[in-house]
């Protein structure tokens, strides 16, 4: 018994002395300890061992049977470690969105420790490095950062020759295709829009930037569309200069397992727009970020936003939802794995799926039979347009399809994905539309959307839609919104838009600068050009007749005159003529400016100077070969006034009515204000929009044979509108009421306004012909206008027109009273 008591004793006894020299051992200085050691704050040779070691060979922990290597060459590598692991530290920081207080406080203390401690460790790694390295045969191979897979330092002044873009008129230049050459449905697209543009151009040589025939779009190899050899093929063009002054497209690059940002071949001085940027290999004002879209995203127009269907009420029967794919392993998994911590399936729903990719089945844990049973009871679309909020983690790659889908749905966006530089971020103000939230503070996120106030969700709401319909609803759209962002640097800011147009209806796009640098020139601005007050400017209503062009004291911003233009396509046969009836009505109004003729019966004679009636305006005929239907639609340099008057010449308005209705346009100087309507219907049996001239309840047209609209859009005419559609019109010398009202439709969306008159508008007699009508009342004439209706609906993509119920009369307007208490007496004689 005593024996073994004895035996207890003396292994005790051996165990604490062995305890008490370690931990002496451990309390004294050591050669082999390095400069950055626990007690400095940094990491031990330990620590910087594990992060270099990159085999299974090389220097072991302390313990091991091999020896370190030389004090100094410890001290160097701790520093370059230590700072490479300190830079790395910085960037994540600075690519936090929302960091919260405390890590705001933590990451000051640790700045200025990091400055204390760099400044000796940058003395003694001076005094090391005139010391010689011994030769280490043992030492480990050190594992660099990834360098960028493109030069980092490109930015648009020291890798893009301007002198190649000396003119004003930026073009774009594509590659001819090779014959052996294929695409994808989605590059032709990209391509297409392109040579749709106003930018493109057949020669290189006057070519700002240029375009690749080679589909660039998928550099994924595992990809369908993955093309081989692309960097073979670069080199066999003799134009390519390193990349310089051209733009590459990419949605996808990288490929399993990393999707590192890669684009599988060298791009040189290249203009990258691509897809899912990660803001550590974005170069600022010289990268685009675009959006993630998919192959059937619609060339042109697109389906508008869902405000109409998604707007009211504010609170929707979810706050946060989700419906998406669950990764198991690899890069993204741990952000979509960690979603149903927050999902309570009450009002936050969050739904993913292990159901995808061949060894799902081998892979999937515990909650994947759970996640896919509740993945198929939710529909996606009825949770997109019945949430509040619509989650937007990353995938694979930082973008996702979800984001755009969402933007469209009216669904605010909840970014989770760190790093990602959303698209277009050098133009649009993504904190009016979206929610950024932090990877890494996923369980704040529900009280994050829960604290957003309902002026707030309707502001961010709204601001989805104008996003959408402005820059993501068609290829179109992006490609054109690429090429204006790098116009604008090309130009050195001349004649560049202010982020107040690139974020406000109706967009960039549709605002060209050329026009006009003032705002107050544009008929979409005057809300926002009001003074100063407590309150910001709130955003435009859709579809709402409200005035938007007067200041707070309510008096008018436009101008108080017009110009009107007559086009003359009858032939004149007496001084009684409807025309010049038109114009001394038109002369009369205390608003008129001037009158311009412009003659369109290029066969028959202009009635000499002693038959046209004489008035107190100026007066002048624009005669020439030239001239179309399209001619009453172009902005003459005699025209100063922001208001048009466009009339036919077999028109009968009084001088009430031109008063009226001119008082009108001044509180909706953006729309077309008009006295005659038409409307339009869908056909199930053609599945068409059809053009009607029925009287009906609603309209969606104002015919602009008698009509105010702003003369900007006399601009967009000739600028905006496809050269094969006004060469439509031309051609059969009709319609171009119809395209005018599609082209105001889809640059306001909203409808036109209809005043009241004396009489129904109808179009007047041949002269000497008793019985006849014009050539406008014709079948001829209905069956040119519908088919128009059906070339302008494809071109445009969509049906841009908007219906309306709403008439505007004057005050006592046909009221049993006198007519002395009437401003407008004579729009009610018959």
């Amino acid at each position: 018994m005593h024996a073994k008591k004895r035996y207890f004793f003396l292994c005790s006894a051996i165990f604490l002395s062995l305890l008490l020299y370690i931990i002496v051992r451990n309390a004294l200085p050591s050669p082999h300890r390095s400069l950055f050691s626990d007690d400095a704050g940094g990491v031990d040779y330990n620590g910087v061992y594990k992060q270099s070691r990159g085999d299974s060979g090389g220097l072991q922990q302390r313990g091991g049977g091999k020896f370190p290597p030389h004090d100094n060459d410890i001290i160097r590598r701790s520093f370059i470690q230590k700072r490479s692991f300190l830079e790395h530290d910085e960037f994540i920081l600075d690519r936090d969105l929302h960091p919260s207080p405390r890590q705001r406080r933590s990451t000051s203390r640790k700045r200025v420790d990091i400055d204390i401690r760099s400044q000796h460790s940058e003395q003694r790694l001076q005094q090391l490095s005139h010391q010689p390295q011994q030769p280490l045969s043992h030492q480990p191979q050190q594992q660099q950062p990834p360098l960028p897979p493109f030069p980092k330092h490109c930015r648009m002044d020291n890798c893009f020759d301007f002198t190649r873009c000396q003119s004003n008129d930026f073009k774009v230049f594509i590659y001819p295709k090779n014959a052996m050459e294929t695409h994808s449905a989605l590059y032709d697209k990209v391509l297409r829009a392109i040579r749709d543009s106003p930018f493109h151009t057949t020669n290189q040589a006057e070519a700002c930037v240029s375009v690749l025939a080679i589909d660039t779009l998928e550099r994924d190899v595992l990809g369908q569309d993955y093309v081989k050899n692309v960097q073979t093929k670069l080199e066999l063009l003799p134009t390519w200069n390193k990349g310089r002054n051209h733009v590459l497209f990419i949605l996808y690059s990288g490929t399993w397992p990393d999707y590192v940002d890669d684009p599988d071949f060298p791009i040189g001085e290249a203009i990258l727009a691509k897809a899912s940027f990660s803001s550590r290999y974005y170069r600022p004002e010289f990268d685009i970020s675009l959006p993630l879209f998919p192959s059937d995203h619609p060339f042109r127009g697109g389906a508008p936003g869902d405000l109409d269907a998604n707007n009211f009420p504010l609170s929707k029967p979810y706050t946060l939802v989700f419906k998406g794919k669950r990764y198991l392993n690899g890069i993204g998994s741990d952000t979509r794995n960690a979603l149903y911590h927050i999902n309570n399936g009450d009002d936050i729903v969050l739904l993913t799926t292990c159901k995808h990719g061949k060894s799902w089945k081998r892979l999937k844990d515990e909650r994947c039979d759970q996640d896919n049973a509740d993945f198929d009871r939710y529909d996606y679309q009825n949770l997109l347009h019945n949430s509040t909020f619509c989650l937007v983690p990353r995938g694979r790659r930082l973008g996702s399809f979800r984001f755009l889908e969402a933007v469209r749905a009216g669904c605010v966006p909840v970014v989770l994905s760190n790093g990602w530089v959303l698209p277009f971020s050098e133009i649009i103000d993504w904190n009016r539309a979206v929610v950024m939230a932090d990877e890494r503070l996923l369980l704040q996120v529900p009280s994050i959307v829960r604290s957003v106030s309902d002026d707030t969700i309707l502001s961010l709401r709204q601001q989805t839609q104008f996003l959408w319909n402005a820059y993501f609803s068609s290829v179109d759209k992006i490609v054109r919104t690429t090429f204006e962002i790098i116009r604008e640097r090309v130009l050195n800011h001349v004649n560049s838009r202010s982020m107040l147009i690139w974020n406000r209806h109706p967009g960039g796009l549709l605002s060209i600068p050329e026009f006009s640098q003032n705002l107050s020139d544009f008929p979409f601005y005057a809300s926002y050009l009001r003074p100063r007050t407590a309150d910001p400017p709130s955003l435009p209503s859709n579809g709402e007749l409200s005035p938007s062009n007067t200041d707070v004291s309510g008096s008018q911003i436009v101008d108080e005159k017009f110009t009107a233009v007559i086009f003359v396509s009858n032939k004149i046969t007496s001084q009684s003529a409807p025309l010049f009836k038109l114009i001394r009505n038109v002369a009369k109004s205390q608003y008129a400016q001037q009158i311009l003729i412009i003659w369109g019966a290029a066969n028959r004679p202009v009635p000499s100077t002693d038959k046209w009636p004489v008035i107190d305006k100026p007066m002048k005929l624009i005669k020439s070969q030239t001239v179309t239907i399209n001619s009453r639609f172009v902005l003459y340099d005699d025209i100063t006034t922001s208001a048009v008057l466009s009339l036919d010449d077999d028109v009968t308005m009084t001088t009430d009515e031109v008063d009226f209705a001119f008082t009108v346009w001044g509180h909706f100087p953006d729309r077309i204000v008009g006295v005659s309507d038409r409307t339009h219907y869908y056909e199930p049996s053609t599945a068409r929009w059809v053009y009607s001239s029925k009287f009906s309840n609603d309209y969606s047209m104002v015919l602009t044979g008698a009509a105010f609209l702003h003369r900007y859009y006399l601009y967009l005419y000739q600028r905006h509108v496809p050269p094969t559609q006004r060469h439509h019109v031309a051609q059969i010398s009709n319609c171009d009421d119809i395209l005018m009202n599609f082209l105001v439709a889809h640059v306001t969306r909203l409808p036109p306004v209809r005043i009241g008159q004396r009489k129904y508008y109808k179009e007047a007699m041949i002269p000497g012909v008793k019985g006849s009508t014009t050539r406008w009342t014709t079948p001829e004439h209905f069956n040119q206008r519908r088919q128009c209706f059906r070339l302008f609906t494809d071109a445009f993509g969509y049906m841009p027109l908007v219906r309306s119920q709403t008439r505007l009369d004057p005050s006592l307007f046909k009221d049993d009273v006198s007519v002395l208490r009437k401003i407008y007496r004579q729009m009610e004689v018959v």
